[in-house]
C-alpha cells in the first residue's frame, strides 16, 4: 500500500510538473468543477478559475526542480497527499525560486486520479 502511494504520488509530480513548463494550457483537466487551490494566499475554486490564474501567471517559461515529495494515504477512499517541495528557475532570471507545494488526490471512476485541494507557496528567507 505504502509503495502504491509514494509510486501515483512520484508519478503525478513528474506529470504535473511537466504540465506546468511545457503545456500549461493543459493543466485545468488535472482539476475538477469543485477544486480548490490556494495561491500564496489567494483562494480559487473550479477547473476553469485555477486553469485561468495558473495561464495568467506573469512569466511564460519556467522549470521545476523538485528536492522531495512525501506522500500518504488520505480518509478519503483511495485518496492521497502528496506535499512538494522544490525550486522554479524562470526564465532570464539568475536565481531559482524555493516553494513548497501540496496536492489532495481523489481517485476518479476511469482509474485515474484529480486534484481535489492544491496548495502553493513560495518559500523565502
Amino acid at each position: 500500500m505504502e509503495e502504491q502511494t509514494e509510486m501515483v504520488g512520484r508519478a503525478f509530480v513528474d506529470h504535473y510538473y511537466n504540465l506546468f513548463d511545457n503545456d500549461r494550457s493543459s493543466i485545468g483537466t488535472l482539476y475538477q468543477p469543485n477544486s480548490m487551490l490556494t495561491f500564496e494566499g489567494q483562494k480559487l475554486q473550479g477547473s476553469e478559475d485555477i486553469s485561468a490564474k495558473l495561464n495568467a501567471l506573469p512569466f511564460g517559461q519556467c522549470r521545476h526542480a523538485i528536492s522531495t515529495i512525501d506522500s500518504q494515504p488520505s480518509s478519503f477512499a483511495g485518496g492521497i497527499i502528496v506535499f512538494v517541495s522544490g525550486s522554479i528557475q524562470l526564465l532570464g532570471e539568475d536565481h531559482p525560486l524555493r516553494f513548497s507545494q501540496m496536492f489532495h488526490l481523489i481517485p476518479t471512476m476511469e482509474g485515474s486520479f484529480f486534484v481535489q485541494n492544491d496548495v502553493f507557496r513560495l518559500n523565502y528567507g
